[in-house]
């Protein structure tokens, strides 16, 4: 008589394996012919567990293998990698510090070349490093010099790698064998033969559209092993490899971000022949970055392959920025029809159709220099549509300085006010580098309330206020204008608005005209006028009272024409640049366009309060330590306190 197997206990969705343990039990005794065992006995017991390993085993297996089949949810390098190439993204490699010198040599040839891998060596942070060419590089005879002016040279170990084609060989890859290659510096090149010389340069492909059986083009990809191959065509797009070619490999085996900062270049002991060589620095090493992260490739990816190729949309020419500039953190994009840019006045509002303004954040934090903007630009030509220019603005940091109170129960933790304070600042620390420092990070006052209350549990409550302060470096000596654009609307609830006090604006110090000795600030008459004054005793002594205007609604202070003649320290230190702070209308903070937000950790003041509640009517007020609500600057006639 066949046995009946009720099966309407068998259960296939838990993944938990004490869950598949379970529910192997239940099925198991619900069988009619197994309703006498004991299933919590140890030989049983030692069959189920492992059933439930078994079976947990394949399902986190088969779960695993799904996720990696998509790129959002991919977790291994490798998969991330394969998707990313069928959108026809090329992941970037490592990146080489760059350098630009200039190099003088002393010769009466009439022309010389510097051959790649002419090295340049420097120290930095007390480690030697080596800055190589690499292409080959020809001037010509200048009076009795031979002058490379501006090239480029990348940190790192100049290498060739030559492999001999054997089409038989199904498996044979022509691979960069390491890992810190920097394939932006990789020359591909291809020897007929090892009799016959002859041979041709193969360019990287990047427009299939464009390519005929004869283009001698490579391809680029990173393989599971994190090292990128070169591959070739099939002679149908694109010009195959034959039977006994060589193929060498040439490119810059890095130390990545190590050398970032360096200034100090020593020429080679001769370059063609001659040994009469000077080298001068046109622009400090930059640039030097790690291997494409995975977040960085699910994000991009599939920008670049909404672009196809193109830059019309600002995602086009966001996603197109980071593939072309590898330095990229972080890029704001905005058309001409939402602003104007120039070197005088900044970003405006004024629309300038025909143009897009590019900012980027780079990962080393400087801004990009001027041959770095203008080889951006030129990159840019090839995906831009003829009508549109692109232009390229640097970031404009605005920064928040805080003045936190909160109160806290004594009952409810063993640390004092100091250890509180620490605690908030690090939330905030962490708030300032995840949150904002980056285009289009909003700060919100309510999401820093919370970080602040859950900072502790002895936090009962806290409040926090809010000023704007932004940087400009006047020119000194030269009768100018500024604009200083904070793209906030500023407290103003009426005409006159704190005016006996000096107002929403406050300003750091400095000097004008031929007057040495005067420190002047700036403030306002709450009418939308600047003014400014110095300091007689504790009176405000007003030299100017229209030095500038103030628009309360956008937040724009304009200062009239003025001769700035020294700068005053700031935050004790010695500066060459003057801060100028506001008192928002909001506390919740919004950039615009090129502007990022950044929390001002000298500037900001943590007042911790003992809660009168539990403590019987004690209050004890502590300020946090390292963190200060108000800088003062002291004159020869008193104090400004901004």
């Amino acid at each position: 008589m066949a046995t009946t197997v009720n099966k309407k206990n068998l259960r296939v969705t838990e993944l938990d394996f004490d869950e598949i343990k379970d529910n192997l039990k239940t099925f198991l005794k619900d069988q009619d012919v197994l309703k006498d065992y004991d299933f919590d006995g140890s030989a049983m017991n030692i069959l189920l567990d492992t059933l439930a390993y078994n079976t947990h085993y394949l399902g986190y297996n088969a779960n695993m293998a799904a996720n990696e089949m998509f790129l959002d949810t991919a977790g291994l390098r490798s998969s991330v990698v394969s998707h990313a190439k069928t959108l026809g993204y090329e992941v970037q490699s490592a990146r080489a510090p760059k350098a630009q010198i200039s190099v003088t040599v002393v010769s009466d040839q009439t022309s010389i070349t510097m051959p790649a891998g002419t090295k340049f060596s420097t120290t930095y942070d007390g480690t030697d490093y080596n800055f190589v060419t690499a292409n080959d590089i020809q001037r010509f005879k200048f009076g009795n010099s031979v002058n490379f002016d501006s090239i480029d040279v990348f940190e790192g170990t100049y290498i060739t790698t030559r492999y001999t084609v054997d089409t038989s060989d199904l498996e044979q890859r022509f691979l960069l064998r390491d890992n810190r290659a920097d394939t932006s510096t990789l020359r591909v090149t291809v020897q007929n033969s090892s009799t016959d010389t002859t041979s041709t340069t193969y360019t990287k492909a990047t427009d299939i559209t464009q390519l005929e059986s004869t283009s001698t083009v490579y391809y680029l990809q990173e393989t599971e092993g994190g090292q990128f191959e070169v591959y070739f065509g099939d002679d149908v797009v694109s010009k195959a490899v034959a039977d006994g070619n060589i193929v060498f490999l040439t490119y810059v085996v890095t130390n990545k971000t190590e050398a970032n900062g360096a200034s100090l270049f020593n020429p080679p002991s001769s370059i063609g022949d001659e040994t009469n060589i000077s080298v001068t620095t046109v622009s400090n090493a930059i640039g030097g970055a790690e291997p494409e992260t995975l977040r960085s490739i699910k994000l991009n990816a599939p920008l670049n392959y909404a672009s196809q190729g193109r830059a019309v949309t600002t995602s086009d020419y966001e996603s197109i920025v980071k593939r072309v500039f590898a330095n990229t953190q972080a890029v704001s994009v905005f058309g001409g029809e939402d602003g104007s840019f120039n070197s005088s006045t900044g970003v405006t509002s004024t629309p300038e159709y025909g143009k897009v303004f590019i900012s980027i954040k780079s990962t080393t934090g400087a801004n990009l220099t001027s041959s770095q903007k203008t080889q951006l630009v030129s990159d840019l030509k090839t995906y831009t549509i003829a009508s549109i220019t692109p232009v390229i603005v640097d970031p404009e940091t605005t920064f928040l300085r805080l003045a936190i109170t909160y109160s806290y129960d004594t009952s409810a933790t063993t640390l004092g006010s100091s250890d509180i304070d620490g605690l908030i600042t690090t939330a905030l620390q962490s708030y300032n580098s995840n949150t904002l420092q980056t285009f289009n990070s909003q700060y919100r006052a309510s999401a820093v309330s919370k970080l602040i209350d859950e900072a502790d549990n002895s936090i009962l409550n806290s409040t926090t206020s809010v000023k704007l302060s932004k940087f400009f470096t006047p020119t000194q000596g030269t009768t100018t204008s500024y604009r200083i654009p904070f793209n906030n609307a500023l407290l103003h609830p009426e005409d006159g608005y704190l005016a006996s006090t000096g107002g929403v604006v406050s300003s750091t110090g400095f000097r004008v005209g031929t007057d040495t000795t005067s420190e002047f600030f700036f403030d306002d008459d709450g009418q939308g006028n600047l003014r400014r004054y110095s300091i007689v005793g504790t009176t405000r002594n007003y030299a100017d009272s229209s030095a500038g205007t103030i628009d309360y609604d956008s937040g724009l202070v304009t200062i009239n024409n003025i001769n700035i003649t020294g700068v005053l320290n700031v935050d004790n230190l010695t500066s060459s640049q003057i801060r100028i702070i506001v008192t928002p209308n909001s506390n919740d903070i919004v950039p615009v366009r090129n502007q990022i937000l950044e929390i001002d950790f000298v500037n900001t003041s943590l007042n911790g309060n003992i809660d009168t509640a539990t403590t019987s009517g004690t209050t004890t007020t502590t300020t946090g330590s390292g963190t200060t609500a108000t800088t003062t600057v002291t004159s020869s006639g008193g104090t400004s306190s901004y």
